[in-house]
């Protein structure tokens, strides 16, 4: 406990990252201060009537779990982050197909800045489409949430639902330049995490009350705790390539000559597929919803069609984007470019095939996992545990969890260690997603 609280006095003796704390904390406030802030018009006593209940264990549950709790409460910041999820997602396509936008990708950071300006204008109007939708998934919840739905009040709506949006997109960007972690990455986990000690009250609640005992409930947390385990061995799992570098002696030192490792995670995606997979599923729902039908086969979050889609898109974004984070050829020639090789495999082409050899073996398994690990909270479901607990059993929820607060975790031991403070652990290193490139080990 004496460590702790060292660990944390080292922390707010550090200026810089005192500071990235209390403006990302800040942010994250402003953040659920607004997703309470709710749509001009709007009936919020008729609203809470309604109850939603007949949506909280579809996709709309899981959106409003990402958003905080503010999709069902008709809020400004209701569409939450997905939309700009779901532009990024068109954009990288377009960026493996297009090659206007393949140039703008090698062109460093100044077709960065162009990509990133793309994709907020794309957000606009994924957002613009996505809020017609939206408003007729709530008015179909509780009719009378709506009592003056003119043709001025549609257009106010969406326009207050496009401005949250980019306002909620700009906060992102904010935490992610003067705060800590991913600033997107961490405005979905707090919403996550918003709902998490209702979902577990809830558990409680249920079986208390005769539905099992505590008993069983003890028997789901340990559970819980050995798939956040499996979570954590996912994100943090590696296959390490080694790498010889040749002696180079200059002057009176010698230079090189130590075995240095290239870190290929089996999940270097990250959580990325599982937010990719979502954004794009919910396209068919928010459409089937503006159109006034049903949302079929995407509306049963728990049923095995919408999760057997899911997983195979999970998979699939995972190797894509998997190619997108890891360039062989590029890894190759920077080897080659230092003097570095692979023992037993010539430089060059050879290099960058073995290394491409090796990543397909890795996520293969890896992706394989990380969609088990997504579908697990319908089993969980299924198994007589609260829709709204299930979520935790793995799933989008969990692994953005872990994997955010990894990144985070990880950043704030860099501030110590080159501060020359002790680390978080008492051994060992916290390794997050965004790990370097490789790893050094004295040979």
């Amino acid at each position: 406990m004496k460590r702790f609280f060292d660990t944390l006095r080292n922390i707010w003796t550090i200026e810089e990252l005192r500071q990235r704390i209390l403006v990302t904390l800040g942010l994250i406030l402003i953040y659920r201060l607004g997703s309470y802030v709710v749509l001009p018009g709007v009936n919020v006593d008729a609203l809470a009537a309604a109850g939603n209940a007949n949506q909280t264990g579809g996709i709309v549950g899981l959106i409003n779990m990402f958003a905080g709790g503010a999709f069902l409460r008709a809020s400004i910041f209701g569409l939450g982050i997905m939309p700009y999820i779901t532009a990024s997602i068109i954009i990288q396509l377009m960026g493996m197909a297009v090659p206007y936008f393949q140039k703008m990708q090698r062109e460093g950071e100044s077709g960065r800045k162009k990509i990133n300006q793309y994709t907020r204008f794309l957000t606009i109007a994924v957002t613009a489409v996505q809020a017609p939708g939206y408003i007729a998934s709530i008015k179909s919840s509780a009719p009378n949430a709506f009592p003056d739905m003119t043709s001025f009040w549609w257009i106010q709506s969406i326009f207050i639902l496009v401005t949250g949006t980019m306002f909620v997109m700009w906060l992102g960007e904010r935490i992610t330049d003067k705060g800590l972690g991913n600033g997107i990455s961490l405005i979905i986990m707090i919403g996550i995490i918003s709902r998490l000690p209702f979902a577990f009250l809830s558990e409680v609640k249920s079986r208390t009350a005769g539905n099992g005992g505590l008993i069983i409930f003890l028997i789901e947390i340990v559970i819980l705790l050995l798939v956040i385990v499996g979570s954590i061995l996912l994100v943090q799992g590696t296959r390490r390539i080694p790498v010889q570098f040749a002696k180079k002696i200059v002057g009176n030192k010698q230079y090189g000559g130590v075995r240095q490792y290239i870190p290929l995670k089996v999940n270097a995606a990250g959580v990325m597929p599982i937010i990719f997979a979502q954004a794009i599923m919910f396209i068919p729902y928010a459409i089937n919803s503006a159109m006034g039908n049903a949302g079929g086969v995407f509306q049963e979050r728990y049923g095995f069609w919408y999760n057997f889609i899911f997983a195979v898109m999970i998979i699939l974004f995972t190797y894509f984007y998997t190619a997108i984070m890891v360039n062989p050829n590029q890894l190759a020639d920077d080897m080659k470019r230092n003097g570095g090789f692979i023992p037993g495999v010539k430089p060059g082409k050879k290099t960058a095939e073995f290394i491409d050899q090796v990543m397909s073996r890795i996520t293969l398994p890896g992706s394989i996992f990380l969609a088990a690990v997504a579908v697990m909270p319908a089993f969980a479901q299924k198994l007589g545990i609260n829709s709204a607990f299930a979520d935790f059993y793995g799933g989008t929820s969990l692994l953005i969890l872990v994997g955010v607060v990894l990144d985070t975790l990880q950043q704030i031991e860099t501030y110590l260690l080159n501060r020359h403070y002790d680390g978080l652990m008492k051994s060992g290193r916290i390794k997050g997603r965004g790990a370097n490139a490789m790893m050094v080990q004295q040979g």
